[in-house]
């Protein structure tokens, strides 16, 4: 079997959930995701996720780096980069290293900003970012 060259290691690791797909249960990723369906469930993502305008999602992500064009309802973990664009409705509690929230975007939640947060793909649990844990 040949070794893929980076680049192509980095086209492997891009996945793609298109309009019009729904899905129900947990995704994880060594690389990054876009979302631009509906997900209920989890999301563990290594990399960067992108939820697209037509993204939905109910539950938990956890990752490096996101951006949020679309609707989430449920808690981020971000150990880098959050976005939350004009387009974003985010209802649900953030704990991230950095924030960037453009005007017009909807956030009802808490947000902790922790510059310790683990980004190894794991659930992190718990009710604010004093007693939050990966599972």
């Amino acid at each position: 079997m040949a070794k893929l060259n980076e680049y192509e290691q980095q086209q492997v690791l891009h996945n793609t959930i298109t309009n019009g797909t729904e899905i129900t249960g947990d995704i994880s990723s060594q690389g990054d995701l876009r979302l631009d369906g509906f997900l209920k469930g989890n999301l563990n993502i290594k990399g960067r996720v992108v939820i697209g305008k037509t993204g939905n999602i109910i539950g938990t992500i956890t990752c490096k780096n996101a951006e949020v064009n679309g609707y989430v309802e449920g808690k981020i973990y971000v150990s880098e980069l959050l976005s939350l664009t004009e387009t974003a409705n985010v209802k649900g509690d953030i704990v991230i290293n950095k924030l960037n929230i453009q005007p017009g975007c909807k956030f009802t939640g808490t947000c902790s900003m922790d510059e310790n947060i683990p980004n190894n793909g794991s659930i992190i649990t718990g009710k604010n970012k004093t007693d939050a844990k990966p599972v």
